[in-house]
């Protein structure tokens, strides 16, 4: 029965924020009065609200530009996570862009969506993340190209590097600054994640969203940490398999260590 009302009562602050923010935002897009990530800035923390979560940051988002953020991906809810605190922009796979009020609020961010599986369009989406940047747009890259279960950090893919090289080779920008992120679900209700209960905040594959939506709901009260790393320099003679291979070293000790000791919950 509580669970029942913690979801109605999410969901409902969820459709009344949304039904006064999305106006603002695209009053914030049509006219530029004010930067459009102040509103969508709101938007994340309300339904981070609605879902119990809280944010703890370790570190910062780097002040360098072009930046291109690398970080492992666990749930949908990351880019709430990021986006509550951070100004920064998305690169999502092109299927998110139709989903119910995610594909929206993407939209209303101007996320890059990218289709992995047709090659033909590879270089335009690389051309369009590479101009973003260029013009100090700060890009949230989740380098595995997929979701993990919150207890490991799976293979950084070097393909989806490819904007920061062809920032560079179009003549965008002499360098690229790639910074780790690592982003860590580390308690429920203020009690430790142990490895069997950190899959609760994970969305994995082809799971539906509703039904997962629910789960959060229903337990509420996560903990979700935020770790930055220092930016690397990637430049024309830069290796992107050896560039991702370090990032994903160091997303993963990050990870890592906050798996083993957690920020101080608040």
């Amino acid at each position: 029965m509580i669970a029942k009302i913690r979801i109605f009562l999410a969901l409902g602050l969820v459709i009344a924020g949304t039904l006064v923010l999305v106006p603002l935002q695209l009053l914030s897009m049509k006219t530029g009065w004010w930067p459009e990530t102040v509103i969508l800035k709101i938007w994340h923390r309300l339904i981070l609200r609605a879902l119990g979560m809280r944010v703890h940051v370790k570190g910062a988002l780097s002040d360098k530009r072009p930046l291109l953020v690398a970080s492992n991906h666990i749930s949908w809810t990351d880019i709430m996570v990021l986006g509550s605190f951070a100004d920064v922009k998305f690169i999502a796979r092109a299927d998110m862009e139709g989903w119910p009020l995610i594909g929206m609020l993407s939209k209303l961010q101007r996320t890059v969506f990218i289709e992995r599986e047709r090659k033909r369009k590879s270089g335009d989406q690389a051309s369009e993340i590479a101009n973003r940047m260029a013009k100090g747009d700060a890009m949230v890259l989740f380098a595995e190209g997929s979701t993990g279960d919150g207890n490991v950090v799976l293979p950084f893919k070097s393909t989806l590097f490819g904007a920061a090289s062809m920032a560079i080779s179009e003549g965008a920008a002499e360098q690229v600054f790639i910074q780790p992120v690592a982003i860590v679900y580390t308690r429920l209700h203020g009690v430790p994640l142990g490895r069997r209960h950190r899959p609760i905040a994970a969305w994995i594959g082809d799971e539906d969203l509703m039904p997962h939506l629910k789960v959060l709901m229903a337990e509420g009260a996560l903990d979700v940490e935020v770790h930055f790393g220092e930016p690397i320099a990637f430049s024309k003679g830069s290796n992107r398999k050896e560039t991702a291979r370090l990032m994903e070293s160091r997303v993963r000790e990050m990870m890592q260590a906050a798996l083993a000791d957690p920020l101080p919950s608040r």
